[in-house]
Order: structure tokens, then sequence, then C-alpha cells
């Protein structure tokens, strides 16, 4: 990393509550005398999706589900620039709340009251962006499979053609990412390494991995590959091919987004349509 690469950082606003009794937790950090939203930098090789879950349990106490991303938020501690990645969040679980050297408080507060308490006129914009979507939204990770070789080199039939030694470390790192969503259905493509790519979450998660010809690169259709992928009415993930997904996210979304290996997009789905989407790397 070179100086002019910013710090990363990622976090979360954590609501709990609906309508005007929706608050969110706001924390107090005695070293720096002042409040703001949990967050921290991303460890080496952390994907910034696991740092924001990871940083809010540390520093709360808190599991959470994170939903919508939220503004992009940069400033300058030291001359430094420093970016912080921030979603939306609801409780999952909570293991209680241990105040410490890095964190003294943890409070929750109305969203109309929390821009008097937050410290910094960085944190102050993600209060109106929670608005602009609904808080509670549904997750749909699309998934391109990870790294499987060359297709021009490989000799047996294509849909077995497995994930190489690149394509497994980035099926870790989905497996270590999918969590911040729990998808509750996994669907694949047919083809081993469409298979493979989701196979380590669903080690982890326990869940069985459906596979559907309309996910494959021969059997996709138009209107019954779109059809299928938004029938899947809780959080799921799927995973197919970089000629089946821009055409689904585009049906889907109504949005050009070209996934590289192991890359997904995530759709946030409320009252039947998608009202934001991300992607990533892996």
């Amino acid at each position: 990393m070179t100086t002019d690469e910013p710090i990363r950082a990622a976090g979360a606003v954590i609501v709990r509550g609906s309508g005007d009794d929706a608050e969110v937790a706001v924390i107090y950090r005695p070293r720096y005398d002042d409040w703001t939203f949990p967050k921290g930098k991303l460890e080496p090789g952390e994907h910034v999706v696991a740092a924001a879950v990871r940083e809010v349990r540390e520093e709360t106490g808190l599991t959470v589900t994170l939903g919508r991303p939220l503004p992009t938020v940069f400033y300058r501690p030291g001359g430094r620039l420093k970016r912080v990645d921030y979603w939306v969040a609801r409780v999952a679980a909570d293991a209680g709340f241990t105040p410490g050297d890095e964190v003294g408080e943890l409070r929750w507060v109305p969203i109309g009251e929390a821009e008097r308490l937050l410290s910094y006129s960085w944190d102050t914009p993600l209060l109106p962006a929670l608005a602009d979507a609904p808080l509670d939204t549904t997750p749909l990770v699309l998934v391109r499979h990870a790294s499987a070789g060359s297709r021009d080199e490989w000799e047996g039939d294509d849909d077995a053609r497995p994930l190489d030694r690149h394509g497994l470390a980035q099926a870790g790192v989905l497996s270590a990412v999918l969590p911040a969503w729990r998808p509750g259905r996994l669907l694949s493509s047919p083809s081993v390494r469409c298979v493979q790519t989701l196979e380590p979450y669903a080690r982890i998660s326990g869940l069985e991995i459906g596979v559907d010809p309309l996910l494959s690169e021969e059997g996709q259709d138009p209107r019954k590959t779109p059809a299928l992928v938004s029938s899947l009415s809780g959080p799921a993930a799927v995973c197919s091919h970089r000629k089946v997904l821009p055409g689904l996210i585009q049906a889907l979304a109504g949005e050009d987004v070209r996934l590289r290996k192991g890359g997904f997009a995530v759709l946030h789905r409320a009252d039947g349509r998608v009202v934001a989407v991300e992607q990533h790397a892996t």
C-alpha cells in the first residue's frame, strides 16, 4: 500500500425498531472522547464486508446482519485519507456489551436525536441516508464462480472443470463474507466450478446447494432464469456464469453489472423491487 491509498475501515449503523420509534447505536470512545458509529480498520487480507461485521461485534457485543450500503465516508485523521464503508444493520444476536478502554459506552439514540450526540460532521450524513430506502431489505447475492483455470486447457467436459488453487481461496473468502447477509437458500448452476464456489459456505451453514440448469450457460433462458431467481423470497445466494449474470442482473435490477471471477453483487429487495445494488471482488 502506498501513502496515496486510503486507510480502509468498515462499520455499520445499527438500527432497532421502526418508524418514529427507530433508534441507532452510538458508541463512546474514551481514548478520543468522542461519540461515533462502530467501525474499525480492516485486518491484512480481510474483506471489507467481513471487517464490518467483526468490528461491530468486537466493539458492541452485537452480531449483526447487514442491509443495504450507506454512503462511504472519507476524512483525514492526521493527514492520511481514510475511507470507511458503512451498511445499515440489524441485530441478529447480542452477547452483551462490556465497557472497556476502547469503547466505554453503547447508547441507543432516536434517529432524530443522534446528530446532536455524534462528534464528527462526516458521520451525520449517514442519518438522512437511512430514509433513502426501506430499513429492512432482503438480500439476494449473485456470485460469479471463482477461478477455474483455462477453458481452452481443460480436456474434459467443461461442466466438470473444477476450481483451481486461486478459486478455492476465493471460495474461502466468500464463505467468510456471506454470513453478513445470512442466506438461507443456496442455488447454483450444475457446473462443478459453480457448486464448489458455494461449498465452503454450505459447510459452515449446514445448507444444501440446489442446482438448476436455468443457471447454466447452455440452459439459461432470458425469461425463465430471472423468474427462477426472483422467486427466491428469503435471503439467498446464487452462483452462475459470466454469460448469465449480466443479463440476469439487468432483468432484476435494471443495472449493468460485470463481475470478475469470484465476484458478487448483492441486490437488496423490498416490497417486490430492488432498492440498492452493491458489488464486490473476492
